[in-house]
């Protein structure tokens, strides 16, 4: 049967990276179970049990499983309802050598699990540079345009003016607290480690002979060869999912982000001051062809919104666990974790591709801007009125009917708005008639947006991304490919 002839979950076919795919790979995890065979061996070997240099050899040797191996892992897991001894089985046939020793004194969970974290951490350690790679980009576009004013909106509606660079600043403000969680979550992150099967460590210590000293260094061993710092000194037959969640939720958090930038893009896009990178061949709509759908945007916050629902999955699962385990976490953890990382990931190339193109039209904002402006400058001319000795309730009074006049003719006539025009034409404002174009500048109506741009990458987002400029992670010369 031909894959096209079977289902394929768009995470995989449609929009991830090659390497996060690999991450969650049949082939990866297979061959990450096998490692860990490996190093339980080697570990053992080193503290003193009878396992021949022939059989570690041979594990070695095949590490990395074959094509062919999976159709008889297959058969043999239809055969005996277990994925990790129908692995075993297939393993030894390459190894015969160490046949007898594969997996001696484990537990199903010291490969799935052990793996499973590994997955976490490698996954969080491409998710990471990502983020910072984004975060890096959009602080540039702040910067270009951290002076440019603009419509600021409250409940939608036309409010005090912003700049075009301070508001990208909200977006990255969320982006940093995602960066922050994920940098959590991979820190607390910790290997689940030789433990047995309810985390006693019993079928070690027989092994053993009672020697608790040599248990605890073949832990110590393992999670080193792991390149984990440490393990968990409590589990029970899986490390707990507690941790799944914790991971997932910050995610998840992150899908929310997601979802609330591409919105902005989508809502800005729609006023025509905004625009998310558009291709010569690109086509926007297959009857109007006229069309600048922000498919980029629209599909970040799709994607956004799968992924934030993710984190129920695993904080659901984590509540329903009994006791030392129970199996019902085994089928939803096979999609949740590697949906979650692959939706974030194909959620980055998004934001990376976007970031990387954000057209901005000047004009179309300014003229936004000067549609707005008379009213918001009401209570400037009022002040001005005021230093000119006119009474304050006098002023507001002669603006409010002038105000209402110059609204009814946009509202009901579809005009301009003139009421500069009503106060230049009115005696009553003759005072302040020589300032009216100072009183109009839109940069007076920004306050310290631009300043506040600056401070804000100087002060917090440098110190954020210090670290990977250091390890050289920022990708900021180069734009995510979509591959759809």
């Amino acid at each position: 049967m031909s894959s096209n002839d079977t289902y394929q979950d768009p995470l995989n076919s449609r929009y991830s990276s090659n390497e996060m795919k690999y991450l969650f790979s049949p082939r990866n995890r297979f061959s990450t179970w096998r490692k860990l065979w490996i190093w339980l061996a080697e570990s053992e070997k080193e503290l003193g049990l009878d396992i021949s240099d022939e059989a570690i050899e041979q594990m070695k040797a095949h590490q990395v499983i074959q094509d062919d191996e999976f159709k008889v892992a297959a058969e043999e897991e239809k055969k005996r309802r277990h994925d990790v001894m129908a692995h075993v089985h297939t393993y030894g046939l390459k190894a015969p050598a160490a046949a007898g020793i594969i997996h001696w004194g484990a537990t199903s969970c010291y490969c799935t699990d052990n793996a499973d974290l590994i997955f976490l951490r490698d996954g969080l350690d491409l998710l990471l540079p990502k983020l910072a790679t984004v975060i890096e980009k959009l602080s540039s576009f702040a910067n270009t345009y951290k002076s440019l004013p603009c419509l600021g909106y409250t409940h939608l509606q036309p409010a005090q003016l912003t700049t075009v660079g301070k508001r990208a600043c909200l977006w990255i403000q969320d982006l940093l607290k995602d960066l922050k969680n994920l940098e959590r979550a991979r820190e607390d992150l910790r290997f689940r480690g030789v433990k047995g099967t309810t985390g006693s460590q019993a079928s070690f210590l027989q092994i053993f002979d009672g020697d608790h000293s040599k248990v605890e260094q073949l832990d110590e061993l393992v999670t080193k060869k792991a390149g984990f710092e440490s393990a968990y000194i409590i589990s029970s037959q899986t490390y707990s999912r507690k941790v799944d969640a914790d991971v997932l939720n910050a995610l998840s958090s992150f899908g929310a982000t997601c979802e609330h930038i591409g919105q902005a893009i989508r809502l800005l896009a729609s006023f025509k001051e905004l625009e998310e990178p558009f291709e010569s061949t690109q086509i926007g709509s297959s009857a109007m062809a006229y069309k600048r759908n922000p498919m980029r945007s629209e599909r970040l916050c799709s994607l956004g919104r799968k992924l934030r629902n993710l984190g129920a999955d695993a904080s659901a699962t984590y509540a329903a666990q009994w006791m030392e385990r129970t199996l019902d976490d085994s089928a939803i953890r096979r999609m949740c974790l590697p949906q979650a990382f692959l939706c974030a990931d194909a959620s980055l190339i998004l934001l990376n591709n976007i970031s990387s193109g954000l057209v901005v039209y000047p004009a179309v904002i300014e003229k936004r801007v000067n549609a707005e402006l008379p009213f918001m400058a009401t209570e400037n001319i009022i002040m001005a009125l005021v230093k000119k000795g006119v009474s304050r309730q006098d002023a507001h009074e002669e603006i409010r009917v002038l105000s209402h006049q110059a609204g009814a003719e946009v509202k009901q006539n579809g005009r301009d708005n003139d009421l500069i025009d009503r106060i230049r034409n009115t005696e009553f404002f003759k005072p302040i008639h020589a300032e009216l174009d100072d009183l109009l500048k839109p940069e007076t109506f920004t306050g310290r947006a631009p300043e506040q741009v600056e401070a804000f990458y100087a002060r917090e987002v440098s110190k954020a991304l210090e670290k990977y400029v250091k390890e050289g992670s920022l990708q900021v010369q180069e734009t995510a490919e979509l591959f759809v």
